[in-house]
């Protein structure tokens, strides 16, 4: 297999799920992959190795948040309920929902992008035109879409940023999720495809995008909803933005050891400008852009592979405060003031009370102009 930029996270984590399903002793639901315990071990990791043939597997804990919410999305699927996960960008609802779909359906990529731009025949199915003019509506002709592939094989449809669609697409959804079916009308009286065991839907929506196209009650009952909120704990970002940068740094082959005191920095700055307050009391003006792990992940990453190969693998803290200016600023350039302000006060104080790092990123506020 060819190597390529992202793997999927079947791909990813193929070693952990073969062993997880081999040694699964749980009750599964039909046609699932493994059980609901296997499956939240996958997603929050083993306190002891698996053995599977011959060898240890310690299965990593993949995702940072509420493990509770976790396996009530596990249960939600279980149950045969549409899952949807709402939150601010860059929580990790993504994320969640490949895991989800790898660890369920042994698939993460038979996914619905939503966008403006998203059509019917997009999400269910379209035709093969050349074969419609020869032969007519038949089985043969028809070209399945994410939903089809899902009802058909049993298997788990992903509906990103599904808010981003027109209502009368979204609303599609709804005879699908109530009784499990899809008409097809071109083929008549056998226009029906009954969905197999296994087959649901993962939805993802950004309340940011809340009142672009609000989803309707009646579909919003179709659902269970879990509001996916941003880390609370500047340990625990820290400990996300390292992980994701060393998985990151190792697929584009970067061999250069995270910094994990600009980790902190990071951190620090991304966690108090979220809250509006800083470690030490102080009141802070929040940013309109999205502060999320997502992006503070981003802003490390470039400052990381910037140090690799520009800086003799070490990351400058110049390089962090210039990326952080264009994550901030890219909404609304009047952030940058707020930056600024945080930078005179909290970052001051933070120099002068603990010096080291701290004084380095005092003196790059320079940058941000």
């Amino acid at each position: 297999m060819k190597e390529t930029i992202k793997p999927p996270v079947e791909i990813r984590y193929r070693e952990e799920l073969e062993a997880l399903k081999a040694t699964d002793q749980g009750k599964r639901p039909t046609n699932w992959q493994m059980s609901p315990v296997a499956v939240r071990t996958f997603i929050l990791g083993s306190k002891t190795p698996i053995v599977y043939q011959g060898k240890e597997y310690q299965i990593e804990k993949k995702y940072f948040g509420n493990d509770a919410l976790v396996e009530r999305c596990i249960i939600t699927l279980a149950g045969n309920r549409g899952l949807m996960l709402v939150g601010e960008p860059g929580t990790a609802k993504t994320m969640l929902s490949e895991l989800l779909s790898a660890a369920i359906s042994g698939v993460s990529t038979n996914t619905i992008q939503g966008t403006a731009g998203t059509t019917e025949d997009m999400i269910k199915y379209s035709w093969n035109y050349a074969l419609l003019l020869a032969k007519g509506p038949s089985r043969e002709a028809l070209v399945p879409a994410p939903l089809y592939v899902g009802m058909e094989k049993g298997i788990i449809t992903r509906f990103e940023e599904i808010t981003r669609t027109p209502a009368e697409i979204q609303d599609s959804l709804i005879s699908v999720l109530s009784d499990k079916t899809l008409s097809i009308p071109e083929l008549g009286d056998d226009g029906f495809l009954f969905a197999s065991q296994g087959f649901n839907v993962i939805g993802t929506a950004n309340t940011r995008d809340k009142g672009v196209n609000e989803m309707s009650s009646a579909l919003k009952r179709r659902f269970n909803f879990e509001t996916v909120m941003p880390v609370r704990e500047v340990a625990l970002e820290k400990q996300i933005i390292l992980n994701e940068v060393r998985q990151l740094a190792k697929e584009s082959h970067i061999q250069m050891t995270p910094d994990e005191d600009v980790a902190e920095l990071l951190a620090s700055t991304y966690h108090e400008l979220r809250e509006g307050v800083s470690s030490y009391g102080h009141r802070i003006d929040r940013p309109s852009s999205v502060m999320s792990t997502a992006e503070a992940v981003s802003v490390y990453y470039q400052t990381m592979i910037t140090g690799y190969y520009y800086e003799g693998e070490r990351m400058s803290v110049d390089c962090l405060v210039q990326n952080l200016v264009g994550a901030v600023s890219k909404e609304n350039r009047e952030d940058l003031e707020k930056v600024k302000s945080y930078f005179n006060t909290v970052i001051k104080d933070k120099s002068s009370k603990e010096g080291g790092i701290w004084s380095e990123y005092y003196e790059a506020r320079k940058w941000l102009r």
